[in-house]
């Protein structure tokens, strides 16, 4: 190879390596400038504000949160009123449910009440995502939270010695949320006073861009455990004598205190789109800097304001004249508000005109100064405000403050509730926060992509609401709790202006909410409905579709239905529904005798009342329920049947392949239906010990189905002469409307063609435990691998009470029973023991889609697995 043609290899090869490193370069770009995505929001702030939409709703009416004092903290209300009449408060500081995270009562005691809301915030904002916060255990999720230090201490009375380190000590506030919840992503609390839930947010979304984490939690929380911070700050002349913020306003005379927590869940926006996760809005860029050597530590400096909105600027890859509004810090100080005016007036002024000036405002005006939660408020503010296309008024103003030039117009006191202005683009807004000691952030919102605002399971629609029934399941540690949680959801859809489909709430309440032990659920199609639902689980009455239970991890046995349950019609409103269960009928019913399908659909009952066909219709039907459950993540620990119902729990167990068990009903059914007629079975309200005197050659216990519920089967005069024998004393007999005397000696004339017929069948070992009708017991392999079994299954008697004592012995409390009307489950409470739950999966007075649905949802409750996802999938 020649020189030439060695370079040119060589250019080739450096080429390539060039486009490969500029590409991967701006990949890097890209990436450290990739808008954070807020998927979800939590708050509680005074006024009693207890989530975002509440915080709307406080703004938009032009309401603030200051009041008295509290009175239950053992403060010298005397001393401290002397500095101030009151301040925001959070008046349910001290309620916590200690056990729904796991924490003694001792140890709660000893935690600073800042701990205590801020798990429980927390776990609101994950919820508010539609994520279930048990999910994220073991994820790299990291926990970036504000909070000052206070002076909380439990006493010795209290029993909390040895736990004051742990419940007081700052980095325990993030850490002890990354422990509950198993998170394993960067975890610190961040104290730069004022200014530090705005400074989480900034190291959060670093840490995102960066590839620290997957999804981060940040924000901040105040409560006071003491007076001091006001009676210190009122020694130094910058507090607000009635509590009020009149930020930006001529006449303020300083701050007011406020507690609150506010907190947001964080995600990349790619992340988000991927995840189909909701979209609220999406941080752009942020900045933090330091005041530096100013004119005192704790004073403003307004050249290092100016400098961090700038770098907040650069950060977000925007220039001032694209932000329309900013929520100012706006502590209400003679000396912070116009140094802070200035800066904007500096930075975003200068870019604009009077006719489209920038938009300022503070919620401390409503809120007052809510300290390490403050900054995090004015985020959650712009987002509501971005979302709703309102920029709230600011309180207070008279008079915009005079040390300050207006003059030019350019920046505008929002001083009522203003349309947010339509400029053709997203809709900015930036937030600022400075801290005390002089850290200073600046933080750049804009509204959500058009294409990732889509809410799948959570947003209000005016579409009409389908006419399916749906289960809205609800859940709490503790009847309180649950109690709680639906009066929340019901205040929640009283004060939505929009209506809700049912579907839409019903999947958000399955899919991103834990379940925990005391369940509810409400089945409805109609919004209507839900609001008396709700109120009735709150309130401890009944009401129509509303069920309760709680969960257990005991075992679930599923029940096979027998002859005597087939209707005609059914699973035909289930093969319209469900496409699992459309696909397991069509391929059972292929594979047994021809017509099955006409005459289950049909109008002739008395067709489908003979026995050729009602097995194979009961079999094909039962089977595409259980194929239809399963799809649902519905598992059964043990399966019984009641005759026929044996073989459909047989092929479910795996003991028989769908082929084999389609053959072995044919045969049995076939030849069942050639037999003669003129047999005859009737039930009787007796033991089979008071019924053994009775019986003759010809009369034999067709089934035991309970203490005191038996049926005979014979020659049509033999048992009519039974039946009146108990009759005569004192037992109820019912004649039963059958075709054939079923597991008596007439059958016997079927039994050599019968074990004719499985002799080419494969039996298998079963995958599932199922309890068999000949001895009443969980079958052996054994047994169910010999065709002598299922030949005796034809004649002997159903045992079906021993099946139920067996599965009690197997500690067995729920039984849920396929097939097309509740007979099984009818029996079930006669043996088995009284906190048993029996469900039926169809009835036949009641539509098919909402009695599954009632019994999904009633399996749930129970502690059973349901698949909620793929449900609603």
């Amino acid at each position: 190879m020649d020189n030439e043609h060695k370079l040119r290899d060589y250019l080739k090869r450096a080429t390539a390596d060039l486009r490969h490193s500029r590409q991967r370069v701006q990949e890097l770009e890209a990436a450290a400038h990739e808008p954070i995505a807020i998927i979800g929001m939590a708050c509680h702030y005074p006024g009693g504000v207890t989530d975002p939409d509440g915080l709307w709703d406080l703004l938009i009416d032009g309401r603030h949160g200051i009041g008295p004092f509290p009175d239950d903290r053992g403060w010298d209300l005397e001393a401290v009123s002397a500095a101030a009449s009151g301040g925001g408060f959070l008046h349910d500081a001290t309620d916590f449910d200690a056990e729904f995270f796991g924490i003694s009562a001792r140890e709660a005691v000893a935690m600073d009440p800042q701990q205590r809301i801020l798990l429980e915030s927390t776990w609101e904002a994950i919820e508010s995502a539609h994520i279930d916060p048990t999910t994220l255990r073991g994820s790299e999720t990291a926990v970036f939270m504000g909070a000052m230090a206070q002076e909380y201490r439990a006493g010795a009375e209290d029993g909390a010695r040895g736990l004051h380190l742990t419940g007081n000590a700052g980095s325990v506030l993030s850490g002890r949320v990354a422990y509950t919840l198993g998170l394993t992503g960067p975890a610190l609390t961040v104290d730069t006073a004022c200014s530090s839930s705005l400074v989480a947010l900034h190291l959060a979304s670093h840490a995102l861009r960066t590839g620290e984490c997957s999804l981060a939690l940040a924000g901040g929380v105040t409560v006071m455990s003491t007076p001091s911070t006001h009676l210190e700050f009122g020694r130094q002349g910058g507090l607000s004598a009635d509590g009020l913020c009149r930020s930006f306003d001529d006449a303020a005379d300083g701050t007011g205190w406020s507690e609150g927590v506010g907190v947001l869940l964080l995600e990349r926006l790619s992340d988000a789109r991927r995840n189909g996760h909701r979209v609220l809005a999406v941080v752009r860029g942020s900045a933090v800097n330091q005041d530096g050597a100013s004119n005192g530590l704790t004073a403003p400096n307004g050249p290092s304001q100016q400098r961090v909105i700038e770098q907040a600027l650069v950060n977000a890859r925007l220039s001032a004249d694209q932000i329309d509004a900013v929520e100012a810090h706006g502590t209400a100080t003679t000396l912070g508000d116009p140094v802070e005016a200035q800066a904007l007036l500096a930075t975003y002024g200068r870019a604009r005109t009077a006719e489209r000036p920038l938009l300022l405002g503070s919620v401390k005006s409503n809120l007052s100064h809510t300290q390490a939660a403050a900054g995090v408020a004015g985020v959650i503010k712009m987002v509501q405000a971005i979302r709703h296309g309102i920029v709230p008024r600011t309180l207070h103003v008279d008079e915009p403050n005079t040390h300050v030039d207006w003059s030019d117009g350019t920046v505008r006191l929002v001083t009522g509730n203003t349309p947010w202005p339509d400029t053709g683009q997203p809709r900015r807004a930036a937030v600022s926060s400075f801290g005390i000691s002089g850290t200073n952030a600046h933080a750049v919102i804009e509204q959500a992509p058009a294409d990732s605002t889509h809410d799948p399971s959570g947003e209000a629609t005016t579409t009409p609401a389908p006419l399916a029934p749906v289960p809205l399941v609800l859940s709490g540690r503790t009847p309180g709790a649950l109690a709680a949680q639906a009066a929340r959801l019901r205040t929640a859809l009283d004060r939505s202006g929009e209506p809700l489909r049912p579907d839409v709430l019903a999947r958000a309440l399955a899919t991103t909410r834990t379940g925990f032990t005391y369940r509810a659920a409400l089945v409805t199609a109609h919004l209507t409905t839900v609001s008396a639902g709700l109120t009735a689980l709150a309130d401890g009455t009944l009401a129509p579709g509303l069920l309760r239970h709680t969960a257990t991890d005991t075992p679930a046995a599923f029940l096979f239905s027998g002859q005597g349950a087939q209707r005609l019609g059914m699973g035909r409103e289930l093969y319209d529904a469900f496409p699992a269960f459309r696909v397991a009928l069509d391929e059972t019913l292929a594979l047994l005798p021809p017509g099955v399908r006409d005459v289950m659909w049909g109008t002739d009952a008395s067709a489908l009342n003979r026995t050729g066909t009602a097995q194979p219709a009961l079999f094909a039907v039962e089977v595409a329920l259980f194929r239809l459950l399963e799809s649902w993540g519905a598992r059964a620990d043990f399966v019984a049947g009641h005759s026929i119902g044996e073989v459909a729990a047989a092929h479910v167990a795996g003991v028989l392949s769908l082929a084999d068990a389609c053959t072995l009903v044919t045969a049995r059914a076939s030849l069942m239906a050639d037999l003669p007629e003129g047999g005859a079975m009737t039930a009787v309200r007796a033991s089979e010990e008071q019924i053994r005197p009775y019986l003759t050659a010809d009369v034999a216990v067709a089934a035991v189905n309970g203490p005191a519920s038996v049926v005979l089967s014979g020659p049509a005069e033999a048992v009519a002469e039974a039946a009146e024998r108990l009759a005569a004393d004192g037992h109820r007999t019912t004649p039963l409307r059958v075709s054939h005397a079923f597991h008596s000696p007439l059958m016997d004339p079927m039994l050599a063609g019968f074990a004719q017929a499985l002799s080419g069948i494969t039996f298998h070992p079963p995958r599932i435990p199922l309890v068999s009708n000949l001895t009443g017991a969980v079958a052996t392999p054994e047994d169910l691998s010999d065709s002598e079994y299922w030949v005796r299954h034809v004649r002997e008697t159903v045992r079906f009470a021993d099946c139920l004592r067996t599965l009690d012995r197997h500690g067995v409390r729920t039984f849920l029973e396929l097939g097309p009307d509740g007979v099984l489950t009818g029996l079930v409470p006669e043996t088995a023991p009284e906190d048993s739950v029996a469900l039926a999966t169809l009835r036949k007075d009641t539509s098919e889609t909402t009695a599954l649905t009632t019994a999904l949802a009633a399996l749930h409750t129970t502690g059973a697995p349901v698949d909620w996802t793929r449900y609603f999938a």
